[in-house]
């Protein structure tokens, strides 16, 4: 059975193309195993941004946190534990001038986490949701994934691999304000095409 976390940032519900193409891989797996089960996260939804309370929590040593402090961090557990239980993350990347949306950065504040999805050791930092899967479906206007415009993937490769999250797959539709129909199908034909097995 395979586990699957949805993680949606689009600022739009209807007619967004990452969310369309969040489904269609997510689909993939479960036409191809009924069992597969699926979490949904729409962090367009809103979440709080970190603040100072939020920090003196986190750092705070778990059995020395007030209830306030553990109720400050109750979304953030959550998130974490729905990462922890997922074998494959799919991502809904809609470029936002150049980078990710302010809604996808604040889940990550979130879920990067000392002692919860990485730690330091004597050799640097170690992430620790190793053994996980992400596939992120790109929605982009104009800014082709890999191109020196694009800060959006190269930063969210970096963000997983420093949780432990190595094993990567981008799908793009890239040039949807010139030819969205062509972009779409592409980045179908990308998913349709998509190992269903991890390849890492």
């Amino acid at each position: 059975m395979t586990q699957i976390l949805e993680i949606n940032s689009s600022g739009r519900k209807t007619g967004s193309i990452s969310r369309q193409l969040v489904s269609r891989v997510s689909n993939r797996f479960k036409a191809a195993d009924p069992t597969t089960t699926i979490i949904n996260r729409d962090v367009a939804a809103g979440l709080p941004v970190v603040t100072e309370s939020w920090i003196g929590a986190n750092f705070t040593p778990k059995d020395e946190r007030t209830p306030e402090q553990a109720d400050l961090l109750a979304l953030s557990d959550e998130l974490v534990a729905e990462l922890r239980v997922a074998d494959t993350i799919v991502i809904g990347l809609p470029i936002y001038n150049f980078g990710v949306p302010a809604a996808l950065k604040s889940w990550i504040d979130l879920v990067a986490r000392a002692g919860e999805t990485f730690r330091y050791t004597n050799t640097g930092p170690e992430g620790l949701l190793t053994g996980k899967r992400a596939i992120v479906t790109v929605a982009s206007g104009g800014v082709p994934v890999g191109s020196p415009m694009d800060h959006a993937t190269t930063y969210l490769t970096q963000v997983l691999g420093f949780i432990g999250i190595t094993d990567v797959t981008y799908v793009s539709a890239t040039g949807l304000a010139v030819d969205p129909d062509a972009a779409l199908k592409s980045a179908e034909a990308e998913i349709d095409a998509l190992p269903l097995a991890s390849v890492a």
